[in-house]
């Protein structure tokens, strides 16, 4: 019995052996490109209106202030001011990857660092269970937060709104009226200002480095075997090569002498750095190589669709404030080590809007199911490039709070134009 097939009568088998083939063949650098820039015209712009801002922003202060704006001390300056706005903006990504909003983060950061220093102030407790039980309390609170939202069903608005003035009273009743609590811990100090020893830095920049470069290089290998849709090898190679050199780059940058005195020596990276780094891993990790991560995205892209597919719809929402507000707690952590003090308006006046602005601006869409734990370190730079430079230049209170918001708005209309974009195009 004959086995040919007839012309024009191809089985499922081949078609599907067909369009794999072709799904697994590798594009070249040129393809890739064309590719990138398609998905740019459909709206999918990623990361790069923040990467074009951070460097619109760095050429114009370094224009109008250039003595200043680019000199050693500036820069680790802005290495420490950047840090607990973008550890709080990277927890808030988890919140807005739902579409949800968390209106007391800020303060939740203030009421957990006032735990931390009444506990090693007035308590004595050694550093680390003073940090454990303000990132403890920061869990519990986004537990209550998650709770009210997805069991009790009260909006996201509503239920963060109450927390943003009651734990203010929570602060005011911990601390006093006009009172301070001094942080005077060398661990907790160190955070924000110490430095490395210069080999350290280095030491970590290169395992970073090689880490980086050694996965990518991994998981294009994998998928070349496997015959599974990659990157060109070059593209792979450039993008770890551009890595490589922010990370050196800024590492020698931090590691210059930067004492105003030729007496005392002053370089190395800032602890509050490799904090921020690790995080950064952590997160990145958990959105895009776990399970759990892709149920985040599914229940922000359409939560009734992931529940029919099996998600714990209601499990996720809790999970995502709990990340917030112990991100929330971390951030006031490295904000206390900062001013060495937690007053009692900790964690209010801005830090919510320039954190949701840092999210935002980075790229995470505030419609939900697109974002990442990068977007909250551009965006986290920009913002403190905003206030550093316009700071050096002399500009008044009310100029700073007008420039900041209409970036914020820029990078929502961005938000709001690729998102009708995609709707268009069918992405």
């Amino acid at each position: 019995m004959s086995t040919d097939i007839p012309e024009g009568k191809e089985t499922a088998v081949q078609l599907a052996d067909a369009d794999f083939a072709i799904d697994g063949r590798e594009h070249d650098l040129r393809s890739a490109l064309l590719d990138y820039r398609s998905r740019i015209r459909a709206g999918e712009l990623g990361a790069l209106p923040a990467i074009l801002g951070l460097i619109s922003l760095v050429a114009l202060f370094t224009a109008l202030k250039p003595d200043t704006f680019l000199s050693k001390g500036n820069i680790a300056n802005l290495s420490t001011q950047a840090l607990p706005i973008t550890i709080l903006a990277m927890g808030l990504v988890f919140v807005l990857l739902l579409g949800e909003i968390d209106l007391s983060a800020g303060v939740a950061s203030g009421v957990c660092a006032a735990v931390m220093a009444k506990l090693i102030a007035d308590s004595g407790q050694p550093w680390y269970v003073a940090v454990i039980s303000s990132v403890a309390i920061g869990i519990v609170i986004g537990t209550l937060i998650g709770w009210l939202v997805a069991v009790v069903r009260i909006p996201s608005f509503v239920v963060t709104l109450a927390l943003f003035l009651g734990l203010q009273g929570v602060t005011l009743r911990m601390i006093g009226d006009g009172g301070t609590v001094p942080v005077r811990d060398g661990v907790i100090d160190a955070l924000a200002n110490k430095n490395m020893p210069i080999w350290l830095g280095w030491t970590l920049a290169g395992a970073c480095v090689a880490g980086y470069t050694g996965t990518q290089l991994l998981r294009w290998r994998r998928q070349h075997v496997r015959r599974l849709h990659s990157r060109p090898l070059e593209l792979v190679l450039v993008q770890s090569g551009l890595v490589a050199l922010a990370v050196l780059f800024g590492t020698y940058l931090l590691s210059l002498d930067r004492a105003p005195s030729p007496l005392i020596t002053l370089g190395g990276v800032p602890w509050g750095v490799p904090l921020v780094g690790v995080l950064l891993i952590v997160c990145t990790f958990v959105l895009g190589r776990t399970s759990y991560g892709r149920h985040i995205y599914a229940v922000g892209g359409n939560a009734e669709a992931a529940r029919r597919a099996g998600i714990n719809v209601t499990r996720i929402r809790i999970s995502v404030f709990m990340i917030a507000s112990g991100m929330a707690a971390v951030s006031g952590i490295v904000a206390a080590s900062r001013l060495n003090s937690v007053t009692t308006d900790a964690g209010g006046g801005n830090t919510l809007l320039y954190a949701v602005g840092a999210a935002v601006i980075g790229g995470t869409s505030l419609f939900g199911g697109r974002g990442k734990a990068r977007d909250a370190v551009f965006g986290g730079l920009v913002i403190a490039i905003i206030e550093n430079g316009l700071g050096l230049l002399g500009t008044k209170a009310y100029l700073q709070f007008l420039i900041t918001g209409v970036v914020l708005l820029l990078a929502a209309s961005i938000d709001a134009l690729a998102r009708r974009r995609r709707s268009a195009t069918g992405r």
